[in-house]
């Protein structure tokens, strides 16, 4: 793998890894949701709730989309499209690592099999 991140944001990650943030975003998986919904599901408090959304909207995860006098936060899409991206070239090298150590392993032991043969 190269030493690009392939779009991938680490600040977005360092995000999830709050186990609230995660949850939110789980949540909002199904659907857009308000505030006073993601926190009575959750057992936070509004401003508990409204903390945490500040800080996913701020990495692109999530947006607000106001209706009425609600804001609704729904996913973005591209982040998570960045992720699974990153995840799948990831994947590829090390499905390329691993076929190399199975040549490596099957070619050491044809050697070895014809050095017990002679």
């Amino acid at each position: 793998m190269s030493g690009k991140n392939s779009g991938m944001d680490v600040a977005m990650l360092g995000a999830l890894v709050e186990p609230n943030r995660m949850a939110i975003v789980e949540l909002l998986s199904n659907g857009p949701l308000t505030v006073g919904e993601i926190a009575n599901r959750l057992g936070l408090s509004q401003p508990h709730a409204s903390k945490h959304l500040k800080v996913l909207s701020n990495n692109g995860i999530v947006e607000v989309k106001p209706e009425a006098n609600r804001r609704y936060y729904k996913l973005r899409p591209e982040p998570f499209q960045a992720l699974e991206y990153w995840a799948t070239s990831f994947k590829k090298d090390m499905e390329r690592r691993f076929d190399s150590l199975d040549d490596y392993v099957q070619e050491f032991q044809n050697k070895r099999k014809e050095t017990n043969e002679k």
